[in-house]
């Protein structure tokens, strides 16, 4: 599965997952074995219940707004935001940057 195959190097610092209630969590059993964490779903029409999902959400519209054609998005602009959204100063750490 490829959120087990994405979440298995961080194995040891996932402790909850938080999801909607899309399909592609139908298997979460299988994720929450294979990752050794607690799984959770929030309630429908509750995003508050995802906080940091929706606010990175928010962020990446900021480069890639709702109308934008994904077919003109190629692999390189996706990870100079993936990249740009990782190493922003967060107010939670102080203004500093994450650690890697």
């Amino acid at each position: 599965m490829a959120t087990i195959k994405l979440l298995e190097p961080f194995k040891d610092r996932t402790h909850t997952i938080t999801a909607d209630n899309g399909k592609e969590f139908a298997h979460y059993k299988k994720i929450t074995e294979a990752l050794d964490t607690a799984f959770y779903f929030a309630h429908l029409y509750h995003s508050w219940e995802r906080g940091p999902n929706e606010n990175t959400n928010r962020l990446i519209m900021q480069y890639f707004p709702k109308n934008t054609d994904n077919k003109t998005v190629d692999d390189e602009d996706v990870y100079n935001v993936m990249q740009k959204l990782n190493n922003r100063p967060r107010k939670s750490l102080g203004l500093k940057h994450r650690s890697r």
